[in-house]
């Protein structure tokens, strides 16, 4: 998680010093509005783009645990019936 973390601290520490250099740069109101609007529309893009790669990568984790609990399972059902019938031809001798 520590890389998710830190690719949020980095957003959001982009986002901050982008409105800080937006706020402090000499411009009007309406351009200062406008670079600000700009700005956001940038950031919710990244954001979405984060989310969807987040989503994809998280489908892919989920697949991968799905697959090791069914070949798990298998494993552990084959070492029952084995045990099964290592007791049972035990007892018929």
């Amino acid at each position: 998680m520590s890389k998710g973390k830190f690719a949020l601290g980095a957003i959001l520490g982009a986002a901050v010093g982008a409105v800080a250099g937006i706020l402090t740069a000499p411009k009007s109101g309406k351009e200062t509005r406008q670079d600000l609007k700009n700005k956001a529309n940038e950031l919710k893009e990244d954001a979405v783009k984060k989310k969807d790669e987040l989503a994809e990568k998280a489908e892919e984790v989920t697949t991968t645990v799905q697959k090791s609990a069914v070949n798990a399972k298998d494993k552990v059902e084959n070492v029952v019936r084995g045990a099964i019938d290592g007791a049972k031809n035990a007892n018929k001798k």
